[in-house]
């Protein structure tokens, strides 16, 4: 059965012009109803004066009730006939929409929080990486549409705000939230916490984010059992994606939702894809993340979820998932755009701890006071950071081109009282990344060239990828060549310049990282590399090289290197085939932006040629062996936390030289100092590098190399430590 709902908008040529909803069986939505109502079938049977065989045959399919029947099955469940007839939502008699508050363990103990959410900071920027790659990993891939991602900033205050404290039932959650202040003194997430539920009522405000995604699978599945729903409501690091290429695979992301909450409170309102209980419209849910708490001399364990309780568990206290009207997701600030399938995240009380990092001047550029006010709830700076984050991270995922469509449209908005404060902002690429805009666009239309010699072109490399075999063993799956972009820096946005943007499958940068060793006067450029199936799907081992690289993220998604799971499934040394990819990019973007030598007749190399300078007679040279000795040394930190260094060897006259080897190493108080791997070793000048060694050519007086230690092998960060080169005689000495 159809039911048509509401004429949808006559703007949007993605929406059709009718919204239309699919009405659920009439079996099952009588078996539901009648859990609900806490009836059974001989119950109902009874009060209809029939037989419980016939309700029996309604609810398994077999037959359905008379019209005039449907008016008396209406009153004994407490709704209408309308009602009956649509099944597009649930009856309002029976079990209401309450809050459940996991009961305390029994054996005592006490989780004062969510530790995933321990992971990621306030930040929402780190929520707009998380969000929209999980956005992006469950977009509908059939129909070729990309996924669209709008981000509503919306903050409310007076009699909205009271609208919806009564929507949430706030009454029932003031009690909670007052036991949480009490505890406040002892543990971060109650001082998190005491702080939003303050800043609400000081200020008069509530800051609401809400996360759309339309063309997206929704959270299709069981309230309990194996599926998406479960997954993001129900449990914790618990990954289920769609597809191979996946950005997400630690069921981490999910968390930053609560951490930027400071009140712990997320609502979720989805379409699903696939129907379940024969609907797909308004599931909704919310979950609560608290610590432990004691309410009226009850302990609570922790976290609490608002939904409909399920008669099928013990005294019905259980809450799960209800399918709500459309006045009920009005009231939720929940209401979606179409009935595109996808899900809605509404974050209540967001704030943007981040951002106070950058607030050390006030609106005129003046400094602020240290004990001036800031504010970490300021929807129009959040707006900004945004979309900055989103242009920054996601700007690939939004170009097409050559036939190829986007995987990727985002926009964020910020409203006040429903008034529109910043308008609607769609992320564009060509603004937030001009350069790599132009150097992937060009990829998907053929227009790439393999050497830089005007201004625009943009310049194309394969770049192996050794893929190892699984389970330690020794040897090489395959290579798998990935791609490699490279284009001049444009544009006052396009920084930071000389940068490699590392992704595979969901076009998501993983990996940002600067080029090492340029040579001096190298034009400033922008580099984009493609692996897996980033790279193409006809490229060989795509696939192989997606799974590789997924294993090599940590949770933030923000490099590859190694990792617990990359050791587990490949073996402990797999990372360093991430290393030699690095230093393969390296090198092939130092020769795509090398300029190209001048010939023999230009320049200095004539005028050298038309001059005679006299010169000294030549020295003895001493007999015997010599020692090159360190004398001088360069030292920076790059951007993922690794040492550059930059040193020049001085080489006393003699007939032969000794090979030397550079050992990096961090300084300690006491104890040995713990011994740095080189991830790149590159001779500059007067010296050759061989497995590690640097090795000088007879005559040779002084001589250059630069290096680049292996983060992995770093045993504290980098930014707490000091560095020690020694050289040390080489083999053959």
């Amino acid at each position: 059965m159809i039911a048509i709902v509401k004429l949808a908008s006559l703007h949007d040529p993605r929406k059709s012009r009718w919204r239309v909803e699919t009405s659920e069986e009439f079996g099952p939505w009588l078996a539901r109803q009648l859990k609900l109502t806490g009836k059974t079938q001989a119950e109902l049977a009874k009060e209809l004066g029939l037989t419980r065989a016939a309700v029996s045959a309604w609810i398994a399919g077999r037959s359905t009730p008379r019209p005039t029947v449907m008016r008396e099955i209406a009153d004994a469940l407490g709704t209408d006939v309308g009602t009956l007839h649509t099944r597009t939502t649930d009856t309002r008699a029976g079990l209401p929409v309450t809050w459940y508050h996991r009961p305390g363990y029994p054996d005592g103990g006490r989780d004062l929080g969510n530790a995933a959410a321990f992971a990621f900071d306030a930040d929402v920027q780190i929520l707009a990486r998380e969000t929209c790659q999980n956005s992006l990993d469950e977009r509908l891939t059939e129909n070729g549409r990309p996924v669209r991602v709008r981000y509503t900033l919306h903050e409310l205050t007076g009699e909205h705000l009271e609208a919806f404290r009564d929507a949430i039932l706030w009454n029932d959650l003031f009690p909670h939230y007052s036991a949480v202040s009490e505890l406040a003194g002892n543990q971060k997430v109650g001082r998190v916490v005491d702080a939003g539920v303050r800043d609400m009522y000081e200020r008069g405000r509530l800051v609401l984010l809400r996360v759309d995604d339309y063309n997206a699978s929704g959270l299709i599945g069981d309230d309990y059992a194996d599926g998406k729903f479960a997954a993001v409501v129900r449990r914790q690091l618990e990954s289920l994606k769609s597809g191979p290429a996946a950005g997400g695979s630690y069921g981490l992301g999910k968390a930053t939702l609560w951490a930027t909450s400071a009140l712990g409170l997320v609502l979720i309102n989805s379409t699903l894809s696939v129907p379940h209980e024969g609907r797909t419209e308004r599931r909704v849910i919310g979950r609560l993340e608290l610590p432990w708490r004691e309410v009226d001399g009850r302990t609570y364990a922790g976290p609490a979820w608002l939904g409909r309780p399920d008669p099928d568990t013990p005294g019905a206290e259980v809450a799960r998932s209800w399918w709500a009207d459309e006045e009920a997701v009005a009231r939720l600030h929940l209401s979606r755009d179409s009935d595109e399938p996808g899900t809605s995240f509404l974050i209540v009380g967001a704030h943007d701890v981040a951002s106070l990092e950058g607030d050390a001047h006030d609106q005129d550029g003046k400094p602020r006071d240290e004990e001036g006010p800031e504010d970490s709830r300021d929807i129009v700076r959040m707006h900004g950071r945004l979309v900055e984050a989103l242009g920054r991270d996601f700007w690939a995922a939004m170009i097409g081109g050559g036939g190829r469509l986007p995987l990727l449209e985002v926009s964020v908005r910020a409203l006040r009282n429903g008034e529109e404060v910043v308008a609607e902002t769609k992320v564009d690429p060509s603004v937030e990344q001009p350069s790599r805009t132009r150097a992937l666009r060009a990829h998907y239309e053929g227009t790439t060239v393999d050497r830089l010699t005007e201004a625009g072109q943009v310049a194309i490399r394969n770049v192996p990828l050794k893929l190892p075999l699984t389970g330690g063993a020794r040897g090489t799956l395959g290579t798998h060549q990935a791609v490699l972009l490279v284009t001049e820096a444009s544009g006052d946005k396009d920084t930071p310049k000389n940068q490699v943007h590392s992704l595979r499958g969901n076009r998501m940068t993983v990996k940002k990282a600067t080029v090492p060793n340029l040579p001096l006067g190298t034009n400033p450029f922008q580099a984009v590399l493609l692996v897996g199936a980033a790279a193409g799907e006809s490229a060989p081992f795509a696939k192989e090289a997606e799974q590789f690289l997924r294993a090599a993220e940590p949770p933030e998604h923000d490099r590859w290197g190694q990792t617990e799971e990359l050791s587990l499934r490949w073996s402990p040394s797999a990372y360093r085939r991430i290393s030699n990819l690095t230093t393969e990019v390296n090198s092939a973007v130092r020769e795509l932006v090398a300029r190209p030598k001048r010939s023999k007749g230009e320049g200095g190399e004539a005028l050298r040629k038309a001059l005679t300078v006299k010169s000294r007679p030549k020295a003895k040279v001493p007999s015997g062996p010599v020692v090159p000795v360190l004398d001088g040394l360069e030292a920076t930190i790059g951007d993922q936390g690794e040492w550059l260094i930059a040193a020049e060897v001085s080489i006393p006259r003699g007939d032969e030289i000794v090979p030397m080897v550079p050992v990096a190493q961090m300084d300690v108080r006491s104890g040995g100092r713990p011994r740095l791997d080189w991830a790149e070793l590159v001779a500059v000048d007067g010296c050759e590098v061989e497995g590690g060694t640097l090795r000088f050519p007879p005559g040779t007086r002084r001589a250059k190399f630069r290096g680049v230690t292996d983060v992995s092998s770093h045993p504290v960060r980098t930014t707490l430590t000091r560095l020690v080169l020694e050289l040390r005689a080489g083999k053959g000495a």
